[in-house]
C-alpha cells in the first residue's frame, strides 16, 4: 500500500465537501494554494460557472481531474426517458471537455424519485433493470468520446431515491453483462461511506480488479449518523477502518487519487481553508 504520510499528491477534492463554501473557481483556487493536485466536480457548480470557465479554471490551475459527478439517474417513466438519456450523453460530452479519466454514475432508484415528474413505482426489480439497459445505452455513447463510465453502488438506505444498485456485486454484475471482454470502458467508483459493512466487500475487490477500479472515495461513518445523506465524517472521526479498504484496492493495482467526498452540514459550516487543511492532515495519517 502506497505511504501517504509524507505528503498529499495523491489526494483529490471532490468538490462537493466545500460546496457550501464558494463556487468552484473559488474551490479550484483553494486546492491551488494548498497544494491539492486533483478535483471531481459535480455538475451544478460547473454549470454555476459555465462549462468554458470551469474548463480555463482547472487549465489555468495545473489541477487534473479523478472523476466527474454525476451521470445517472437514469430511471424514469417512458415520458422521460429521452431527458435521462440526452442528460447523460451532455455529462459525456462536459466530462471531455474537462479532462476528466471517469464519469461517475449515481444510477437512480425508483422513477419519482429519480426523475421528478415521472409516475410513481415501487418496482424496484423493473428499476435495475431498467438501470442495466440505460447504462448500455450511455456505454455507446460514452465509448465514442472514450469516456469511461464507473458505477457507484449506494448504501441501500438509498435504494428508493438515489441508487438501487447497492452492492460491489451488483455493479460488476452489469459490467460483466455490458463489458464482457473488460475493455475500461465500464468499471466502478468504490466509496467506502456505501461499502465499508458490505460481507462481500473484500471478494468483490478482488473481483473488480484493476481494469475496473476507476475511482476511490473515502470519508467516515458516524455513530450516530444524525442525517445519512449529510452527516457524513472526516475520515477518523467515525468507524470505517479505511486503510483496510484502501489497501484491498491497491492490492489490485489501482494507483489513482483516493478522493475525498463529504457530504456534510457541519463542515460547510467551516472556513473552505480550515477544512482543506484537516482533509490534508487526514489524508496523510488515517486514510
Amino acid at each position: 500500500m502506497r505511504d501517504f504520510s509524507s505528503d498529499h499528491r495523491w489526494l483529490s477534492l471532490n468538490t462537493a465537501t466545500v460546496r457550501k463554501q464558494g463556487d468552484l473557481v473559488a474551490i479550484i483556487e483553494a486546492c491551488a494554494r494548498h497544494g491539492i493536485r486533483a478535483i471531481d466536480p459535480w455538475r451544478d457548480q460547473v454549470a454555476a460557472v459555465g462549462l468554458d470557465r470551469a474548463v480555463r479554471a482547472v487549465r489555468d490551475a495545473g489541477l487534473e481531474l479523478s472523476g466527474y459527478c454525476r451521470g445517472g439517474m437514469f430511471t424514469s417513466d417512458a415520458a422521460h426517458r429521452i431527458e435521462a438519456r440526452d442528460d447523460n450523453r451532455r455529462a459525456v460530452d462536459e466530462a471531455k471537455a474537462l479532462g476528466a479519466p471517469c464519469i461517475v454514475l449515481v444510477v437512480g432508484g425508483l422513477p419519482q424519485y429519480s426523475r421528478p415528474g415521472s409516475a410513481a413505482s415501487k418496482d424496484i426489480a423493473g428499476a435495475r433493470t431498467q438501470v442495466r439497459d440505460a447504462i448500455a445505452e450511455m456505454l455507446e455513447y460514452a465509448k465514442q468520446a472514450n469516456m469511461p463510465l464507473a458505477i457507484e453502488p449506494l448504501h441501500p438506505a438509498y435504494a428508493a431515491d438515489r441508487a438501487c444498485v447497492n452492492m460491489t456485486k451488483q455493479a460488476l454484475d452489469i459490467c460483466d453483462q455490458l463489458d464482457p471482454q473488460r475493455t475500461g470502458a465500464l468499471g466502478v467508483a468504490l466509496d467506502v461511506y456505501h461499502i465499508w459493512w458490505d460481507p462481500e466487500l473484500m471478494p468483490q475487490i478482488a473481483r473488480a480488479g484493476k481494469d475496473r477500479l476507476l475511482a476511490f472515495h473515502v470519508c467516515d461513518w458516524l455513530v450516530p449518523t444524525k442525517d445519512l445523506l449529510n452527516d457524513r465524517g472526516m475520515m477518523g472521526d467515525g468507524v470505517i477502518d479505511i486503510p483496510s479498504v484502501r489497501s484491498a484496492v491497491e492490492a489490485q493495482g489501482f494507483a489513482g487519487y483516493s478522493e475525498i467526498e463529504i457530504f456534510s452540514d457541519d463542515w460547510w459550516g467551516k472556513p473552505m481553508d480550515e477544512v482543506l487543511k484537516i482533509c490534508i492532515k487526514r489524508h496523510r495519517t488515517v486514510v
